[in-house]
């Protein structure tokens, strides 16, 4: 059989066309429904100052603020400052320096000599994980607020983030990270993604009941919870995903807060921002790996969105990536592929009509925290093009991971570029 002959084969069999309808379709329906239940999120619980709960100045409970580091010497000055000098009444900043080789430790020591940070040494890299783990036992707090070494929090993070913990079921509140170094072209296209993929996501998810993840960069957790799941897992690649799933199968709550705002360093080149992505789409693997019980019990029903928004996603990768390679094959052999133009055809304009929609309502919601986001909305157009084609490949790359089981060894951490972890 011939190239043509296979190319006619593949584009005339029922999977090839199940695969173009799921393609065109999946981007559209979500897109409506990201949209729809992150306006009702606004309409229902951002309008008011705190998301489902009274206000409260008498709930003030000692917070513990932790930050891991490993080689932060470029950042991590700005992190503590800003840490320090959060507004709030009883509170602590520890550091914990995750075996790092830079100055890293001579800056603790310059906070740690007045006294405004207590220090964790560790002589050996084992990752951020261990790191964490190893500093939970050491906090005063009955929360732990937990940032990157390359964040800089509001003032006013914990006057958002600590009311929710009246509600005894809350574990963990999630911060809205904001992009900080917007001065290239890749690191506006992030400004764009956190605005309005990922901060409308989790207003979506918040209406569902279960969120994927809580920040990265900046999240608070109830210490008893993490206690109560083991604290982090040190063999996943990204722990902080496979915690809010942890603490979602035990029935611990987990929120979203927009207004608690924390400034974060982004990677400002390709090959660093492909490295994190590729990290964490091997991460989620894992975890829908580790976690696919959720699938199957009734009592975990309320999981069921994000497992299968989770999975549906990685489908429509899988697609984007074998359909553009049979359609440039096509092409390249002169045999003009079903479902695929040069010149976008209606459908297509619906897909990018659809996306923009989505990008408009998150710069919308946001621009109220972040007011220069709108300034950057036309680089959303460059979104769907570049976006989607390294999400994509690196979900489609890290595809064995969803069968492949964990070593059971620690992830260690290399800092990608200055001020970044992930």
């Amino acid at each position: 059989m011939d190239i043509i002959s296979a190319l006619d084969f593949i584009q005339h069999s029922i999977l090839y066309k199940a695969a173009i309808v799921f393609f065109a379709a999946y981007p559209i329906i979500t897109s409506i429904m990201w949209m729809t239940t992150s306006l009702f999120f606004r309409g229902r619980w951002e309008k008011t100052r705190r998301e489902g709960i009274p206000e409260s100045a008498t709930y003030r409970p000692f917070v513990s603020i932790l930050i891991p580091a490993h080689n932060e010497e470029k950042v991590l000055d700005r992190a503590l400052t800003a840490a320090t000098q959060i507004e709030y009444p009883k509170f602590e900043v520890v550091v914990v320096d995750d075996g790092s080789t830079d100055g890293t430790g001579q800056i603790i020591e310059s906070f740690t000599q007045g006294n405004k940070v207590r220090a964790v040494y560790k002589q050996q890299n084992q990752g951020k994980a261990l790191a964490l783990n190893d500093a939970i036992p050491l906090l005063n707090g009955e929360i732990v607020l937990i940032m990157d070494a390359d964040a800089e929090p509001a003032p006013d993070v914990l006057d958002y983030i600590v009311p929710h913990f009246a509600s005894a079921r809350v574990a963990a509140v999630t911060g809205n990270p904001r992009v900080r170094n917007v001065d290239n072209f890749l690191s506006r296209l992030q400004l764009i993604e956190f605005t309005s993929i990922v901060s409308v996501l989790r207003r979506s998810q918040r209406i569902w009941g279960r969120i994927v993840t809580v920040s990265g960069v900046v999240a608070a957790f109830r210490k008893t919870a993490l206690l109560d799941v083991g604290g982090f897992s040190p063999d996943m690649p990204t722990e902080d995903i496979e915690l809010t799933w942890k603490l979602q199968k035990r029935f611990w709550d987990v929120r979203y807060e927009p207004k608690a705002l924390v400034w974060m360093t982004v990677p400002s080149t390709y090959k660093t921002h492909f490295r994190q992505r590729l990290r964490w789409a091997r991460g989620l693997m894992q975890v829908l790996r580790r976690h696919r019980d959720v699938a199957f019990k009734w009592k975990l029903r309320r999981m069921w969105p994000i497992f299968s928004e989770s999975v549906l996603s990685i489908l429509w990768a899988v697609c984007f990536v074998l359909l553009t390679t049979i359609w440039a094959v096509s092409y390249a052999v002169g045999y003009p592929p079903i479902g695929a133009h040069p010149i976008p055809n209606f459908w297509g304009m619906v897909i990018a009509t659809t996306c923009l929609s989505q990008l408009l309502v998150g710069t919308w919601l946001d621009r109220r925290y972040d007011p220069e986001t709108p300034w950057f909305f036309p680089y959303a157009v460059y979104y769907p093009i570049v976006y989607w084609m390294i999400l994509s490949i690196t979900t489609f790359l890290a595809l064995p991971y969803l069968f492949k089981k964990p070593s059971g060894r620690a992830v260690t951490w290399k800092t990608l570029h200055a001020g970044s972890q992930s």
